[in-house]
């Protein structure tokens, strides 16, 4: 708790803590209330992946969200499984003017989303959707498919209800993982995102060559395109493109028929 304390007034430079933040947790609360758009609300040190809080009024960018945007040709009717507080859905009407529906488990994320006006729903995404196939051109899911109980029902689900799908993943057989686990004996802790084997909500790990194997018995013939391999290092894009499955760290893939 004393560590708590420590990185609570780093970030905001409060000295005194109020008789009330004895409790961690609402320490806790009360950063995220008052500096939410300074945090990152995947850091565990100040949220917990497997159940999130997400502060009202929080919205962000992340680095990948581009892929997608860049991805989905204005006008589409998209669907965001997992879809948090609704950022990459308020990206997507924004600059894409996309008609766009979000479903997520959590009840701060929905909360959050609705009070900002974006079509978010409560429900989990790994059992049967309530949608028609097809009923999409894009169903996405960013940075999920790991964190559910059901990733295969999750994906062929995906697949009924959109004409293309746009899925990210953290990659477990990244190399510097192989060497940790080798080398350590330990959890490698780098696709973790800061959080340990026994506290973080990404309880399926794979790796690009999972994840496709299970693509392509659910959709036989489908096309896997990779979309984050464009970087400056001419090198380390060669290699990502040519062995996603030991040097990509954090794959992007688009999906379509073939």
């Amino acid at each position: 708790m004393e560590k708590d304390f420590v990185i609570f007034k780093r970030y905001t430079k409060i000295d005194l803590i109020p008789p009330d933040f004895l409790n961690i947790d609402i320490l806790k609360q009360h950063f995220i209330k008052h500096f939410s758009m300074n945090f990152d609300i995947n850091n565990p040190l100040y949220n917990d992946n497997r159940n999130y809080a997400y502060p009202e009024g929080h919205s962000e960018f992340r680095r990948e969200y581009r892929y997608f945007i860049d991805s989905i040709p204005s006008g589409s009717r998209v669907i965001d499984l997992g879809c948090g507080d609704g950022s990459l859905i308020e990206l997507l009407k924004k600059d894409n003017n996309c008609d766009v529906t979000g479903i997520e488990l959590a009840d701060s994320g929905v909360h959050s989303a609705q009070k900002r006006g974006l079509n978010v729903i409560k429900g989990r995404i790994d059992e049967t959707l309530p949608f028609a196939q097809d009923e999409f051109d894009f169903a996405i899911c960013n940075t999920t498919l790991q964190m559910v109980m059901y990733p295969e029902t999750l994906l062929k689900e995906m697949i009924r209800i959109s004409e293309k799908q746009i899925i990210s993943f953290p990659n477990f057989a990244f190399y510097k993982n192989r060497f940790q686990l080798f080398f350590g004996g330990r959890m490698p802790a780098r696709g973790l995102f800061g959080y340990q084997w026994y506290n973080t909500g990404h309880i399926h790990q794979l790796s690009c060559t999972d994840f496709l194997s299970l693509l392509y018995k659910l959709r036989p013939g489908a096309r896997a395109t990779l979309l984050n391999t464009s970087e400056n290092d001419f090198l380390r894009n060669f290699l990502i493109g040519k062995f996603p499955n030991l040097f990509h760290i954090f794959p992007i893939y688009l999906i379509s028929k073939s």
